[in-house]
């Protein structure tokens, strides 16, 4: 049975196809956690890159709706990098936690067409399993209160990646819609076609491709690309307080200075280089092939394959 949206709800999705068709449109997606360290600014700087020289539309979407783990300050912190860095996006900001009754109405209509199940596993029960073997599939649950805890919502996940990634939560116990919902409906939404985003999130395609085909609509092309290690090979995190560019401004580096050292990071310039966001596009314009061979795709099962 196919998943039948009302009116207005499909109406979104139709839109979301007619900005696609119209040309090229990535985005960025960062979570305001805190500031955002030198990963997360070559990441952006690759995905804005990949947008210009499409000749593209590059939007901005700030993902706040986990409210425990946002941090004061944070988003202004975002804006002014990007700002500071001459990332510019195109459009308004977005931020999920305005755009909470949009998931929620298609939350409801999967709920009410039974696409959903309450799920009370905890994560102690899953001893840590990447795909959810079903359990609470075959249990009369319940939707209410139990033990002062509700249940998850998951979504009955059809072939090929039932056997990929399981049921997949679209509403959390604690009440917070889950990230795969409310990303899989942005980029349908928005029209976006082409998302380029770090390597580590290679795993969360097969999870969200899953989410889009329930509601019968193809995914944008996904694109991962290098993270940025530190001096032990381990990839730079806000938990372990990376560095922030506000510490490079105090240092007195210029902007130039720190898209020419991602660049360099990557072998696009020459180390030492000092150069503008811009100046970096210009160079790329006529060499693109240098910038599409770091970047790379994920098949159905999110394993990584070529990107062509």
């Amino acid at each position: 049975m196919a998943l039948q949206l009302p009116d207005h709800l499909s109406q979104v999705l139709q839109n979301g196809q007619r900005l696609r068709q119209q040309g090229y449109r990535g985005r960025f997606a960062p979570t305001p956690s805190g500031p955002l360290h030198l990963g997360n600014v070559r990441t952006a700087l690759l995905s804005w890159l990949r947008a210009r020289l499409s000749n593209g539309q590059w939007l901005l979407r700030v993902d706040d709706l986990d409210t425990p783990r946002i941090r004061p300050g944070a988003i202004e912190s975002v804006l002014q990098d990007l700002r500071w860095l001459g990332l510019n996006w195109d459009g308004p900001l977005f931020l999920q936690s305005r755009r909470r009754g949009l998931y929620g109405s298609f939350l409801s209509t999967f709920r009410r067409q039974g696409y959903l199940y309450p799920c009370r596993c905890s994560r102690r029960q899953l001893g840590g399993a990447t795909i959810y073997p079903g359990t609470c599939s075959r249990l009369d649950q319940g939707w209410g209160l139990r033990d002062a805890r509700l249940p998850a919502w998951r979504l009955r996940v059809a072939e090929p990646y039932d056997t990929v990634v399981g049921d997949v939560v679209l509403r959390r116990a604690d009440g917070v819609i889950a990230y795969h919902l409310a990303t899989s409906i942005d980029e349908l939404a928005l029209g976006i076609n082409e998302v380029v985003r770090g390597e580590d999130l290679v795993s969360v395609c097969a999870a969200q491709r899953a989410v889009m085909t329930s509601l019968g609509m193809a995914s944008p092309r996904y694109g991962h690309v290098p993270l940025l290690l530190d001096t032990a090979g381990q990839k730079l995190s806000k938990r372990d307080h990376a560095t922030g560019l506000s510490s490079l401004r105090d240092r007195g580096e210029a902007a130039a200075q720190v898209i020419g050292q991602l660049a360099a990071s990557l072998g696009l310039v020459s180390p030492a280089c000092a150069i503008s966001a811009e100046e970096l596009l210009e160079e790329l314009r006529v060499r693109e092939d240098k910038l599409t061979s770091f970047i790379v795709g994920a098949d159905s099962s999110g394993k990584v394959r070529d990107y062509s």
